[in-house]
């Protein structure tokens, strides 16, 4: 048997090793850390290059231990481009703000002042000859003293108004068109479509976020909304609208509403402006504004016919009186009261009297204020023969008015 001796040479040498051998293990790992924790670091001064390419597929996606995964180190260009952003370039030079300036007497300055009332929308729709056409909405410039329209590029214009409407809620500026370049397209609002895109353009809050762009729907048409022009309460007309989600704000009002083809459909009138109701706006019709805008364009009034009365609905009357005050039979369900009647009108002519109830025109039933203008000024001129059946003092009579024209 041999004999080993640990204090011999090799032995020596054998255990020297073993003792560092351990101490660079630990140094190896210990650093491999230390290089992994500052890397990050060295990288973000700069003081160390640092990329890592990972090979990509043909779809520009690349495949690592979690699977396929975008490439971050890429620079991704995007084209936007797409119809309703070419249609709203081609249309946003035409809406216009619309700027109501009115004149306040000031008892320690004879002359008064002026200063800014109320910002709306508007639409050039016309430039010939010199002048250029805007329409907006009548309750954007009533009671305005001045008037100044606003371009896309921020230029003032001082616009003079040429008609307005009170019914329609329309109004028709001119001002000199020189600086105007572009005019709307109109369209018609007849073939609309539920469900079709709608865009609207306008000014909401005013010119600090003026050509404001929201995008929606046609959510209803022929849409009847009540109007109480005297703040009394009661109801005088019903606008028929168009409905539509695209956010419609104040100033808003006067702006355009178009289709996907950038073409005029709506004029942006009102909001329903209630905590609990969102996302529902109105637009007048087009093919309803046109015949408006021109009218107030060629005579600087709409020209409707009238009777000449002040009357109320008996719906508005308790029906105590209808029996006891008015006398009238049971077999009257409704009609239209006449309070007063004016000197030398229609009306007087044919001899009609306070307190007759006028239950239908040409033979067909009214019953409130709104049926009779409804029917005056969708399906009558001044000048026509209108027969009215009345009653008075419980006994049905008829006549015949030659109808007026309203100043």
């Amino acid at each position: 048997m041999g004999y080993y001796d640990d204090h011999s040479p090799a032995a020596q040498q054998k255990n020297s090793r073993r003792r560092w051998v351990m101490p660079t293990i630990v140094g190896v790992i210990l650093g491999a850390v230390l290089i992994l924790l500052a890397l990050p670091a060295l990288v973000q001064t700069e003081l160390l290059p640092y990329e890592i390419t990972i090979p990509e597929d043909d779809s520009g996606l690349v495949d690592d231990d979690q699977g396929l995964t975008g490439d971050t180190t890429k620079n991704v260009k995007l084209d936007v481009t797409s119809q309703i952003t070419d249609v709203v370039d081609k249309v946003t030079p035409s809406v216009v703000g619309v700027v109501n300036i009115q004149s306040q007497q000031n008892f320690w300055e004879q002359n008064g002042s002026s200063q800014q009332s109320n910002v709306g929308s508007g639409v050039i729709y016309k430039n010939e000859d010199g002048t250029a056409h805007v329409v907006t909405n009548n309750h954007v410039i009533e009671g305005a003293s001045e008037i100044e329209v606003v371009l896309a590029d921020e230029t003032r214009i001082k616009a003079q108004l040429v008609g307005s409407d009170v019914f329609t809620d329309l109004a028709v500026l001119k001002m000199p068109g020189d600086q105007v370049k572009h005019t709307i397209e109109l369209g018609n609002s007849e073939n609309l479509k539920i469900g079709e895109p709608a865009i609207a353009i306008g000014n909401p809050l005013g010119l600090r976020f003026s050509g404001s762009v929201t995008q929606g729907i046609i959510s209803g048409k022929q849409r009847a909304i009540p109007q109480d022009f005297n703040g009394d309460g009661l109801e005088d007309w019903q606008a028929e609208v168009i409905q539509t989600d695209a956010a419609i704000n104040p100033g808003n009002s006067g702006g355009a509403l178009i289709n996907i083809e950038g073409q005029l459909i709506g004029i942006n009138s009102m909001k329903i402006a209630q905590s609990a109701v969102e996302g529902i706006g109105f637009a007048i019709p087009i093919d309803t504004a046109k015949p408006i805008i021109d009218e107030l364009e060629q005579y600087g009034q709409v020209n409707r016919p009238y009777i000449g009365i002040e009357a109320y609905g008996l719906n508005e009357v308790p029906s105590s009186e209808w029996e006891g005050t008015l006398n009238l039979p049971e077999e009257v369900e409704g009609g239209l009261y006449i309070r007063s009647i004016k000197q030398m009108s229609p009306a007087a002519k044919a001899g009609l009297q306070p307190l007759d109830v006028i239950t239908s025109l040409d033979g067909n039933q009214v019953k409130d204020i709104i049926d009779l203008r409804k029917y005056l000024y969708n399906e009558k001129d001044a000048g026509d023969e209108l027969e009215i059946t009345y009653y008075r003092d419980g006994e049905k009579n008829t006549t015949t008015v030659t109808l007026g024209s309203q100043e």
